[in-house]
Protein backbone atom coordinates (compact mmCIF):
# COMPACT_ATOMS: atom_id res chain seq x y z
CA UNK A 1 0.00 0.00 0.00
CA UNK A 2 1.10 3.56 -0.62
CA UNK A 3 1.09 5.77 2.42
CA UNK A 4 1.62 9.52 2.51
CA UNK A 5 4.52 10.56 4.80
CA UNK A 6 3.41 10.99 8.42
CA UNK A 7 3.89 14.24 10.34
CA UNK A 8 3.37 14.45 14.11
CA UNK A 9 1.69 17.64 15.37
CA UNK A 10 1.97 18.40 19.11
CA UNK A 11 -0.20 21.44 19.77
CA UNK A 12 -2.25 22.27 22.89
CA UNK A 13 -4.33 24.75 20.88
CA UNK A 14 -6.80 22.42 19.14
CA UNK A 15 -7.95 25.03 16.62
CA UNK A 16 -4.37 25.63 15.44
CA UNK A 17 -3.80 21.88 15.34
CA UNK A 18 -6.89 21.25 13.19
CA UNK A 19 -5.91 24.02 10.75
CA UNK A 20 -2.42 22.57 10.38
CA UNK A 21 -3.89 19.08 9.86
CA UNK A 22 -6.09 20.33 7.04
CA UNK A 23 -3.22 21.96 5.13
CA UNK A 24 -0.95 18.91 5.55
CA UNK A 25 -3.68 16.60 4.22
CA UNK A 26 -4.18 18.90 1.26
CA UNK A 27 -0.51 18.60 0.26
CA UNK A 28 -0.65 14.80 0.65
CA UNK A 29 0.91 14.29 4.06
CA UNK A 30 -0.67 12.21 6.82
CA UNK A 31 -0.88 14.24 10.06
CA UNK A 32 -0.96 12.61 13.50
CA UNK A 33 -2.35 15.15 15.97
CA UNK A 34 -2.00 15.14 19.77
CA UNK A 35 -2.94 18.02 22.07
CA UNK A 36 -1.31 16.57 25.21
CA UNK A 37 2.47 16.80 24.99
CA UNK A 38 2.80 14.00 27.59
CA UNK A 39 1.06 11.54 25.27
CA UNK A 40 2.97 12.06 22.03
CA UNK A 41 4.67 8.64 22.14
CA UNK A 42 1.33 6.88 22.53
CA UNK A 43 0.02 8.80 19.53
CA UNK A 44 2.68 7.43 17.17
CA UNK A 45 2.60 3.80 18.35
CA UNK A 46 1.99 1.60 15.33
CA UNK A 47 2.17 4.58 12.94
CA UNK A 48 5.50 3.56 11.37
CA UNK A 49 8.14 6.11 10.38
CA UNK A 50 7.48 9.78 11.13
CA UNK A 51 8.93 12.30 8.67
CA UNK A 52 8.86 15.33 10.99
CA UNK A 53 7.45 16.71 14.24
CA UNK A 54 5.75 20.09 14.64
CA UNK A 55 5.71 21.40 18.19
CA UNK A 56 3.45 24.27 19.18
CA UNK A 57 1.96 25.29 22.52
CA UNK A 58 2.80 22.88 25.35
CA UNK A 59 0.93 22.97 28.64
CA UNK A 60 2.49 23.52 31.09
CA UNK A 61 5.09 25.53 29.16
CA UNK A 62 7.84 24.25 31.44
CA UNK A 63 7.46 20.83 29.78
CA UNK A 64 8.53 22.09 26.35
CA UNK A 65 12.28 21.66 26.94
CA UNK A 66 11.84 18.13 28.30
CA UNK A 67 9.49 17.28 25.41
CA UNK A 68 12.12 18.30 22.84
CA UNK A 69 14.70 16.24 24.73
CA UNK A 70 12.39 13.18 24.68
CA UNK A 71 11.86 13.51 20.93
CA UNK A 72 15.62 13.77 20.40
CA UNK A 73 16.21 10.64 22.50
CA UNK A 74 13.50 8.79 20.56
CA UNK A 75 15.20 9.61 17.24
CA UNK A 76 18.16 11.97 17.14
CA UNK A 77 17.67 12.62 13.42
CA UNK A 78 13.93 13.35 13.51
CA UNK A 79 13.37 16.89 12.13
CA UNK A 80 11.50 19.26 14.46
CA UNK A 81 9.73 22.52 13.59
CA UNK A 82 8.56 24.96 16.24
CA UNK A 83 5.16 26.57 15.72
CA UNK A 84 4.61 30.22 16.62
CA UNK A 85 2.06 32.93 15.91
CA UNK A 86 3.06 35.03 12.91
CA UNK A 87 5.44 37.72 14.14
CA UNK A 88 5.99 35.91 17.44
CA UNK A 89 9.02 33.95 18.54
CA UNK A 90 9.37 30.32 19.71
CA UNK A 91 9.92 29.95 23.44
CA UNK A 92 13.16 27.96 23.01
CA UNK A 93 16.42 28.78 21.26
CA UNK A 94 17.18 27.05 17.96
CA UNK A 95 20.75 25.75 18.14
CA UNK A 96 22.72 25.42 14.93
CA UNK A 97 23.62 21.77 15.53
CA UNK A 98 20.20 20.60 16.71
CA UNK A 99 17.58 18.76 14.68
CA UNK A 100 15.21 21.73 15.11
CA UNK A 101 15.19 22.84 11.49
CA UNK A 102 13.27 26.07 11.99
CA UNK A 103 9.98 27.72 12.87
CA UNK A 104 6.63 27.75 11.11
CA UNK A 105 3.93 30.38 11.28
CA UNK A 106 0.48 29.77 12.73
CA UNK A 107 -1.84 30.02 10.85
CA UNK A 108 0.21 27.98 8.35
CA UNK A 109 1.60 29.56 5.20
CA UNK A 110 1.10 27.09 2.35
CA UNK A 111 4.39 27.81 0.55
CA UNK A 112 6.33 27.83 3.82
CA UNK A 113 4.83 24.47 4.82
CA UNK A 114 5.61 22.72 1.52
CA UNK A 115 9.15 24.10 1.66
CA UNK A 116 9.58 22.81 5.23
CA UNK A 117 8.39 19.31 4.30
CA UNK A 118 10.86 19.18 1.43
CA UNK A 119 13.64 20.33 3.78
CA UNK A 120 12.68 17.59 6.26
CA UNK A 121 12.85 14.90 3.56
CA UNK A 122 16.30 16.06 2.44
CA UNK A 123 17.48 16.19 6.09
CA UNK A 124 16.25 12.67 6.89
CA UNK A 125 17.68 11.19 3.70
CA UNK A 126 21.07 12.85 4.18
CA UNK A 127 21.41 11.20 7.59
CA UNK A 128 20.32 7.86 6.19
CA UNK A 129 23.08 8.18 3.61
CA UNK A 130 25.66 8.99 6.29
CA UNK A 131 24.63 5.97 8.35
CA UNK A 132 25.10 3.71 5.33
CA UNK A 133 21.45 2.77 4.99
CA UNK A 134 19.85 2.66 1.58
CA UNK A 135 18.08 5.85 0.71
CA UNK A 136 14.49 5.07 -0.27
CA UNK A 137 13.34 6.10 -3.70
CA UNK A 138 10.77 8.87 -3.37
CA UNK A 139 9.21 8.43 -6.76
CA UNK A 140 5.67 8.74 -5.51
CA UNK A 141 6.43 12.28 -4.35
CA UNK A 142 7.21 13.14 -7.98
CA UNK A 143 3.52 12.69 -8.87
CA UNK A 144 3.02 16.27 -7.76
CA UNK A 145 -0.45 17.79 -7.75
CA UNK A 146 -3.68 18.10 -5.82
CA UNK A 147 -6.04 17.94 -8.81
CA UNK A 148 -8.67 15.23 -8.95
CA UNK A 149 -6.97 13.71 -12.01
CA UNK A 150 -3.63 13.22 -10.21
CA UNK A 151 -5.34 11.94 -7.07
CA UNK A 152 -7.12 9.36 -9.25
CA UNK A 153 -3.79 8.24 -10.75
CA UNK A 154 -2.35 7.82 -7.24
CA UNK A 155 -5.36 5.76 -6.22
CA UNK A 156 -5.00 3.45 -9.23
CA UNK A 157 -1.28 2.97 -8.55
CA UNK A 158 -2.18 2.07 -4.97
CA UNK A 159 -4.71 -0.50 -6.17
CA UNK A 160 -2.58 -2.31 -8.76
CA UNK A 161 1.05 -1.82 -7.64
CA UNK A 162 1.37 -5.02 -5.60
CA UNK A 163 -0.47 -7.27 -8.05
CA UNK A 164 1.00 -9.15 -11.02
CA UNK A 165 -1.44 -7.62 -13.51
CA UNK A 166 -0.11 -6.11 -16.72
CA UNK A 167 -0.64 -2.35 -16.81
CA UNK A 168 -1.11 -0.13 -19.87
CA UNK A 169 -0.32 3.55 -19.28
CA UNK A 170 -1.94 5.92 -21.77
CA UNK A 171 -1.30 9.61 -22.30
CA UNK A 172 0.38 12.29 -24.37
CA UNK A 173 4.16 12.63 -24.55
CA UNK A 174 5.61 14.39 -21.52
CA UNK A 175 2.78 13.56 -19.09
CA UNK A 176 4.94 11.33 -16.88
CA UNK A 177 4.14 7.79 -18.02
CA UNK A 178 7.56 6.45 -16.98
CA UNK A 179 7.16 8.08 -13.56
CA UNK A 180 3.99 6.01 -13.07
CA UNK A 181 5.73 2.85 -14.28
CA UNK A 182 8.60 3.34 -11.84
CA UNK A 183 6.16 3.96 -9.01
CA UNK A 184 4.30 0.74 -9.85
CA UNK A 185 7.59 -1.19 -9.70
CA UNK A 186 8.86 0.52 -6.56
CA UNK A 187 5.67 -0.19 -4.62
CA UNK A 188 5.36 -3.81 -5.79
CA UNK A 189 6.80 -7.03 -4.38
CA UNK A 190 9.36 -6.87 -7.24
CA UNK A 191 10.92 -3.71 -5.82
CA UNK A 192 14.24 -5.42 -5.01
CA UNK A 193 14.65 -6.63 -8.61
CA UNK A 194 15.52 -4.63 -11.75
CA UNK A 195 13.30 -2.08 -13.45
CA UNK A 196 14.30 -2.13 -17.13
CA UNK A 197 12.85 0.48 -19.54
CA UNK A 198 12.84 0.08 -23.32
CA UNK A 199 11.69 2.77 -25.76
CA UNK A 200 10.20 0.66 -28.55
CA UNK A 201 9.86 3.67 -30.84
CA UNK A 202 13.52 4.68 -30.55
CA UNK A 203 15.03 1.32 -31.60
CA UNK A 204 14.99 0.31 -35.29
CA UNK A 205 12.59 -2.57 -35.97
CA UNK A 206 15.36 -4.92 -37.18
CA UNK A 207 17.31 -4.42 -33.91
CA UNK A 208 14.42 -4.51 -31.45
CA UNK A 209 14.20 -8.32 -31.32
CA UNK A 210 17.87 -8.62 -30.38
CA UNK A 211 17.48 -5.76 -27.87
CA UNK A 212 14.57 -7.47 -26.13
CA UNK A 213 15.53 -11.15 -26.33
CA UNK A 214 19.32 -11.02 -26.73
CA UNK A 215 21.38 -12.94 -29.28
CA UNK A 216 24.01 -15.63 -29.61
CA UNK A 217 27.47 -15.14 -31.07
CA UNK A 218 27.34 -15.13 -34.87
CA UNK A 219 23.54 -14.82 -35.01
CA UNK A 220 23.95 -11.95 -37.49
CA UNK A 221 26.67 -9.74 -38.94
CA UNK A 222 28.26 -7.83 -36.10
CA UNK A 223 27.20 -10.28 -33.35
CA UNK A 224 30.77 -10.94 -32.21
CA UNK A 225 29.68 -12.24 -28.80
CA UNK A 226 26.56 -13.52 -27.03
CA UNK A 227 24.45 -10.85 -25.35
CA UNK A 228 21.50 -11.02 -23.00
CA UNK A 229 18.41 -8.99 -23.83
CA UNK A 230 16.16 -6.78 -21.76
CA UNK A 231 13.88 -9.66 -20.74
CA UNK A 232 16.84 -11.44 -19.11
CA UNK A 233 18.05 -8.19 -17.51
CA UNK A 234 14.60 -7.67 -15.97
CA UNK A 235 14.28 -11.25 -14.64
CA UNK A 236 12.25 -11.19 -11.42
CA UNK A 237 11.52 -7.49 -11.90
CA UNK A 238 9.62 -5.21 -14.26
CA UNK A 239 10.06 -4.57 -17.99
CA UNK A 240 8.69 -1.21 -19.12
CA UNK A 241 7.82 -1.17 -22.83
CA UNK A 242 7.48 2.52 -23.62
CA UNK A 243 5.76 3.62 -26.85
CA UNK A 244 4.63 0.06 -27.58
CA UNK A 245 2.19 1.49 -30.14
CA UNK A 246 5.20 2.08 -32.44
CA UNK A 247 6.22 -1.60 -32.38
CA UNK A 248 6.01 -3.53 -35.67
CA UNK A 249 3.34 -6.23 -36.12
CA UNK A 250 6.03 -8.93 -36.38
CA UNK A 251 7.45 -7.96 -32.97
CA UNK A 252 3.96 -7.72 -31.48
CA UNK A 253 3.47 -11.42 -32.27
CA UNK A 254 6.69 -12.32 -30.41
CA UNK A 255 5.78 -10.19 -27.38
CA UNK A 256 2.35 -11.84 -27.30
CA UNK A 257 4.00 -15.28 -27.24
CA UNK A 258 6.17 -14.31 -24.25
CA UNK A 259 3.09 -13.04 -22.40
CA UNK A 260 1.21 -16.27 -23.11
CA UNK A 261 3.94 -18.88 -22.61
CA UNK A 262 6.41 -17.03 -20.37
CA UNK A 263 9.31 -18.27 -22.52
CA UNK A 264 11.47 -16.83 -25.34
CA UNK A 265 14.60 -17.64 -27.35
CA UNK A 266 17.62 -15.51 -28.05
CA UNK A 267 18.18 -14.57 -31.69
CA UNK A 268 20.23 -17.41 -33.24
CA UNK A 269 19.27 -19.96 -30.57
CA UNK A 270 16.53 -22.59 -30.23
CA UNK A 271 16.94 -22.92 -26.48
CA UNK A 272 13.88 -21.67 -24.56
CA UNK A 273 14.48 -19.35 -21.61
CA UNK A 274 11.81 -19.06 -18.93
CA UNK A 275 10.80 -15.49 -18.12
CA UNK A 276 9.45 -14.17 -14.82
CA UNK A 277 8.88 -10.53 -15.70
CA UNK A 278 6.00 -8.14 -15.09
CA UNK A 279 5.13 -6.13 -18.19
CA UNK A 280 4.15 -2.47 -17.97
CA UNK A 281 3.50 -0.83 -21.34
CA UNK A 282 2.86 2.77 -22.34
CA UNK A 283 1.89 4.65 -25.45
CA UNK A 284 0.74 8.07 -26.61
CA UNK A 285 -1.20 6.50 -29.49
CA UNK A 286 -4.89 5.55 -29.62
CA UNK A 287 -4.47 1.77 -29.75
CA UNK A 288 -8.14 1.07 -30.47
CA UNK A 289 -7.90 3.19 -33.63
CA UNK A 290 -4.61 1.45 -34.48
CA UNK A 291 -6.40 -1.92 -34.20
CA UNK A 292 -9.11 -0.72 -36.60
CA UNK A 293 -6.42 0.41 -39.05
CA UNK A 294 -4.61 -2.94 -38.77
CA UNK A 295 -1.51 -1.44 -37.12
CA UNK A 296 -1.86 -3.09 -33.71
CA UNK A 297 -2.89 -6.63 -32.75
CA UNK A 298 -6.17 -6.84 -30.88
CA UNK A 299 -5.12 -9.94 -28.91
CA UNK A 300 -1.95 -8.17 -27.66
CA UNK A 301 -3.99 -5.10 -26.73
CA UNK A 302 -6.25 -7.13 -24.45
CA UNK A 303 -3.24 -8.90 -22.93
CA UNK A 304 -1.65 -5.57 -22.05
CA UNK A 305 -4.78 -3.63 -21.18
CA UNK A 306 -5.60 -5.58 -18.01
CA UNK A 307 -5.39 -2.42 -15.92
CA UNK A 308 -5.28 0.86 -17.88
CA UNK A 309 -4.05 4.09 -16.29
CA UNK A 310 -4.61 7.30 -18.24
CA UNK A 311 -2.29 10.23 -17.57
CA UNK A 312 -4.04 13.61 -17.84
CA UNK A 313 -2.44 16.32 -20.01
CA UNK A 314 -1.14 19.34 -18.13
CA UNK A 315 -3.72 21.66 -19.75
CA UNK A 316 -6.45 19.64 -17.97
CA UNK A 317 -4.88 20.12 -14.53
CA UNK A 318 -3.56 23.68 -14.57
CA UNK A 319 -4.29 23.95 -10.84
CA UNK A 320 -1.22 21.72 -10.34
CA UNK A 321 1.16 24.08 -12.16
CA UNK A 322 2.17 26.11 -9.05
CA UNK A 323 2.98 22.90 -7.16
CA UNK A 324 4.87 21.48 -10.14
CA UNK A 325 6.92 24.68 -10.48
CA UNK A 326 7.71 24.50 -6.78
CA UNK A 327 8.86 20.88 -7.08
CA UNK A 328 10.94 21.54 -10.19
CA UNK A 329 12.69 24.50 -8.53
CA UNK A 330 13.44 22.34 -5.48
CA UNK A 331 14.88 19.62 -7.70
CA UNK A 332 17.23 22.16 -9.31
CA UNK A 333 18.25 23.40 -5.85
CA UNK A 334 18.78 19.87 -4.56
CA UNK A 335 21.03 19.09 -7.53
CA UNK A 336 22.94 22.33 -6.83
CA UNK A 337 22.13 23.78 -10.24
CA UNK A 338 21.00 27.14 -8.88
CA UNK A 339 17.52 28.42 -8.10
CA UNK A 340 14.85 30.77 -9.38
CA UNK A 341 11.56 32.21 -8.14
CA UNK A 342 8.40 33.03 -10.07
CA UNK A 343 6.15 36.01 -9.35
CA UNK A 344 2.36 35.61 -9.02
CA UNK A 345 1.92 37.14 -12.48
CA UNK A 346 4.36 34.62 -14.02
CA UNK A 347 2.54 31.70 -12.39
CA UNK A 348 -0.78 33.02 -13.72
CA UNK A 349 0.66 33.39 -17.23
CA UNK A 350 1.86 29.77 -17.16
CA UNK A 351 -1.63 28.66 -16.16
CA UNK A 352 -3.02 30.25 -19.35
CA UNK A 353 -0.72 28.35 -21.69
CA UNK A 354 -1.85 25.18 -23.51
CA UNK A 355 1.28 23.04 -22.74
CA UNK A 356 1.53 20.76 -25.80
CA UNK A 357 4.72 19.30 -24.28
CA UNK A 358 3.06 18.79 -20.88
CA UNK A 359 5.19 18.44 -17.71
CA UNK A 360 8.36 17.85 -19.73
CA UNK A 361 7.91 21.25 -21.41
CA UNK A 362 7.33 22.90 -18.01
CA UNK A 363 10.48 21.26 -16.60
CA UNK A 364 12.52 22.55 -19.55
CA UNK A 365 11.13 26.07 -19.02
CA UNK A 366 11.97 26.14 -15.30
CA UNK A 367 15.52 24.95 -16.02
CA UNK A 368 15.91 27.64 -18.68
CA UNK A 369 14.66 30.34 -16.30
CA UNK A 370 17.10 29.18 -13.61
CA UNK A 371 19.94 29.70 -16.11
CA UNK A 372 18.70 33.08 -17.39
CA UNK A 373 17.74 34.49 -13.96
CA UNK A 374 20.00 32.78 -11.38
CA UNK A 375 18.54 33.18 -7.87
CA UNK A 376 16.29 35.92 -9.22
CA UNK A 377 12.54 36.51 -9.40
CA UNK A 378 10.92 35.97 -12.81
CA UNK A 379 7.91 38.13 -13.67
CA UNK A 380 5.39 37.57 -16.47
CA UNK A 381 7.33 39.94 -18.74
CA UNK A 382 10.50 37.85 -18.34
CA UNK A 383 8.87 34.72 -19.77
CA UNK A 384 9.45 33.69 -23.42
CA UNK A 385 7.01 35.34 -25.81
CA UNK A 386 4.68 32.36 -26.23
CA UNK A 387 3.94 32.32 -22.47
CA UNK A 388 3.26 36.04 -22.10
CA UNK A 389 -0.20 37.51 -21.62
CA UNK A 390 -1.55 41.06 -21.40
CA UNK A 391 -0.86 41.99 -17.77
CA UNK A 392 -3.60 44.66 -17.89
CA UNK A 393 -6.12 41.89 -18.48
CA UNK A 394 -5.19 39.91 -15.36
CA UNK A 395 -8.21 38.64 -13.46
CA UNK A 396 -7.41 39.10 -9.72
CA UNK A 397 -9.71 36.23 -8.72
CA UNK A 398 -8.13 33.81 -11.20
CA UNK A 399 -4.69 35.06 -10.17
CA UNK A 400 -5.48 34.08 -6.58
CA UNK A 401 -6.49 30.59 -7.72
CA UNK A 402 -3.25 30.24 -9.67
CA UNK A 403 -1.22 31.04 -6.55
CA UNK A 404 -2.50 28.09 -4.50
CA UNK A 405 0.70 26.21 -3.80
CA UNK A 406 2.86 28.74 -5.62
CA UNK A 407 6.50 28.92 -4.50
CA UNK A 408 6.10 32.68 -4.36
CA UNK A 409 3.48 34.69 -2.51
CA UNK A 410 3.25 38.39 -1.71
CA UNK A 411 4.96 37.70 1.64
CA UNK A 412 7.58 35.38 0.19
CA UNK A 413 9.66 36.99 -2.55
CA UNK A 414 13.06 36.66 -0.84
CA UNK A 415 15.54 34.22 -2.40
CA UNK A 416 16.18 31.21 -0.17
CA UNK A 417 19.62 30.29 1.15
CA UNK A 418 20.54 26.77 -0.06
CA UNK A 419 20.76 24.27 2.80
CA UNK A 420 24.45 23.65 2.08
CA UNK A 421 25.11 27.39 2.08
CA UNK A 422 26.85 29.43 -0.63
CA UNK A 423 29.82 31.73 -1.15
CA UNK A 424 28.03 35.06 -0.67
CA UNK A 425 30.78 37.14 -2.26
CA UNK A 426 30.82 35.02 -5.43
CA UNK A 427 27.03 34.90 -5.55
CA UNK A 428 26.67 38.68 -5.26
CA UNK A 429 29.39 39.20 -7.88
CA UNK A 430 27.56 36.86 -10.21
CA UNK A 431 24.31 38.76 -9.74
CA UNK A 432 26.05 42.10 -10.29
CA UNK A 433 27.66 40.89 -13.53
CA UNK A 434 24.32 39.52 -14.75
CA UNK A 435 22.46 42.77 -14.06
CA UNK A 436 25.22 44.90 -15.63
CA UNK A 437 25.08 42.79 -18.81
CA UNK A 438 21.28 43.06 -18.92
CA UNK A 439 21.37 46.82 -18.39
CA UNK A 440 23.92 47.26 -21.18
CA UNK A 441 21.88 45.09 -23.57
CA UNK A 442 18.66 46.98 -22.74
CA UNK A 443 20.47 50.31 -23.24
CA UNK A 444 21.97 49.36 -26.59
CA UNK A 445 25.47 49.42 -25.11
CA UNK A 446 25.25 53.05 -23.94
CA UNK A 447 27.05 53.03 -20.58
CA UNK A 448 25.42 56.26 -19.36
CA UNK A 449 21.94 54.84 -19.95
CA UNK A 450 22.88 51.51 -18.38
CA UNK A 451 24.22 53.30 -15.31
CA UNK A 452 20.94 55.19 -15.00
CA UNK A 453 18.99 51.91 -15.13
CA UNK A 454 21.22 50.52 -12.39
CA UNK A 455 20.93 53.61 -10.21
CA UNK A 456 24.63 54.44 -10.21
CA UNK A 457 27.01 57.00 -11.67
CA UNK A 458 28.55 56.39 -15.09
CA UNK A 459 32.09 56.43 -13.64
CA UNK A 460 31.09 53.78 -11.09
CA UNK A 461 29.78 51.52 -13.83
CA UNK A 462 32.96 52.02 -15.87
CA UNK A 463 34.98 50.94 -12.82
CA UNK A 464 32.84 47.81 -12.43
CA UNK A 465 33.27 46.97 -16.12
CA UNK A 466 37.00 47.20 -15.56
CA UNK A 467 36.81 45.19 -12.32
CA UNK A 468 34.90 42.32 -13.91
CA UNK A 469 36.85 42.58 -17.18
CA UNK A 470 33.64 43.06 -19.11
CA UNK A 471 34.30 44.24 -22.64
CA UNK A 472 32.52 47.51 -23.34
CA UNK A 473 30.30 47.33 -26.41
CA UNK A 474 31.52 49.24 -29.49
CA UNK A 475 28.61 51.69 -29.17
CA UNK A 476 29.36 52.41 -25.51
CA UNK A 477 29.77 56.01 -24.56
Amino acid sequence: MLNDPKVLIIEADKENGRELQAVLKFINYSPVFVDDCAKWQQAIEGEGDILAVMVGACRPEAMLASLLSEIHQHNEHLPIYLLAEKGGEPTVTIDTGSCILGRLDIPPNYAQLTSAMHQAEVYVNSHRDKEGTQRPVELFRSLVGSSRAVQNVRKMIDQVADSEANVLILGESGTGKEVVARNLHYHSSRRGKPFVPVNCGAIPADLLESELFGHEKGAFTGAISAREGRFEMAEGGTLFLDEIGDMSLAMQVKILRVLQERTFERVGSNKSITSNVRIIAATHRDLESAITEGEFREDLYYRLNVFPIEMPPLRDRVEDIPLLVNELVRRIEHEKRGSVRLSPGAIYALCQYNWPGNVRELANLVERLAILHPFGVVDAGDLPDKFRIDEEGLDPEMLGDALIGSPVTSDDLDPRLPRDGLNLKEHLSGLEISYIKQALEDSGGVVAHAAKRLGMRRTTLVEKLRKYRLQRPPAAS
